[in-house]
């Protein structure tokens, strides 16, 4: 299973809105970067990433699942390359693990989300998951 990190803007889309679409999830769209475009089509269903607001807050407060791996984007031109995967909540940190907590833990100095700090979608190694997984009060 691969790792990733979401960023979403809390007022356009935030993590209690991530767990108001339940367990049919909803569709990860708007990306239209083509980086975090390949990052998507690489997902595979049961893949599990970061939820993070971006913007408001700078924090990882939750984690999702893919539950459908990419497919056109609804909301793109048709023809276009644009895709999007379905997500699903799973479960809140119990301490949301903030962007100055981040950048203060030299072993996460690497994390794409650091040194790619615009980009909306990104991987996160195994090594990173573990660890914010601890910071943020889960066994990871």
């Amino acid at each position: 299973m691969a790792h990733w990190l979401y960023k979403s803007e809390p007022f356009k889309w935030s993590w209690q809105d991530q767990v108001a679409a339940g367990a049919k999830g909803t569709a990860w769209d708007g990306v239209r970067n083509h980086a975090a475009k390949l990052n998507l089509l690489n997902m595979q269903v049961g893949d599990r990433g970061f939820f993070y607001h971006s913007n408001e807050g700078k924090e990882i407060v939750g984690i999702v699942e893919v539950i459908r791996a990419a497919y056109p984007d609804p909301t793109a031109e048709p023809g276009s390359p644009w895709v999007v995967v379905d997500l699903k909540a799973v479960e809140p940190l119990p301490h949301p693990v903030p962007l100055a907590a981040i950048k203060a833990t030299p072993a996460l100095a690497g994390m794409a989300l650091l040194k790619y700090s615009r980009l909306s979608v990104q991987p996160v190694t195994d090594a990173e998951w573990a660890l914010i997984c601890r910071m943020g009060g889960l066994a990871g």
